[in-house]
C-alpha cells in the first residue's frame, strides 16, 4: 500500500483551527469538509480517464471523462461521516456505502455491526475515517470491502498515531 502525506498549507493551516480549542463545533465541521474536499482533489489524481466527442456551441471535439464506473465512498461510522460531504461536492455522482465498527472492550479487535455498501466491483471505493490510530478498525473495513468484491481501495484519514 501506498502512503501519501499531504501537507499542503491550506490543509495544514485549516488543520491548526481545526485542533484549537475555542473551534466551535460547526467551524469543526465546515473545516472538516474544505479539508477533505482539498484531499479528496489530491486522492483522484489518479482516476482512469477515457476519451469522448461532446459537442460544444462551436463544434464537436474530443474531451476526457472519468472511464468506467463512478466512484464510492465508503464512511467508517460515525466519524468518517464527516468526511463524505466534501467528497461529495467534489464527485457528487458518487455511490455512499457505509462501514460500522466498533471495538471489542475484552479483546480490542474490531467488531462489525453494520455493513451497506454500493455494488464495488469495477469501482474506485474510497474509504474514509478522520483518524487512523492503531489501524485496526481501517484494516477491518479494507478486508469487509475485499470480501464484497472491491479490487480498488484508497483510504483517506486526516490525522494518524505514529
Amino acid at each position: 500500500m501506498q502512503i501519501h502525506i499531504i501537507d499542503h498549507p491550506l490543509i495544514q493551516h485549516k488543520l491548526t483551527l481545526m485542533r484549537k480549542k475555542e473551534t466551535s463545533s460547526g467551524d469543526f465541521r465546515k473545516l472538516l469538509k474544505e479539508i477533505t474536499l482539498l484531499m479528496g482533489y489530491e486522492l483522484t489524481r489518479d482516476l482512469p480517464m477515457e476519451d469522448i466527442q461532446v459537442e460544444t456551441p462551436l463544434e464537436k471535439m474530443m474531451g476526457k471523462q472519468v472511464a468506467g464506473k463512478k466512484v464510492g465512498i465508503v464512511p467508517i461510522l460515525r466519524a468518517g461521516f464527516g468526511m463524505v460531504e466534501g467528497l461529495t461536492e467534489l464527485m457528487p455522482s458518487v455511490r455512499i456505502g457505509v462501514i460500522g465498527l466498533y471495538r471489542d472492550p475484552e479483546t480490542a479487535l474490531p467488531v462489525e455491526y453494520y455493513c451497506k455498501l454500493p455494488d464495488v466491483e469495477n469501482r474506485e471505493m474510497i474509504l474514509v475515517d478522520p483518524m487512523l490510530a492503531t489501524g485496526g478498525s481501517a484494516i477491518a473495513a479494507i478486508d469487509m470491502l475485499k470480501a464484497k468484491g472491491a479490487k480498488h481501495i484508497k483510504f483517506m484519514c486526516l490525522v494518524a498515531a505514529p
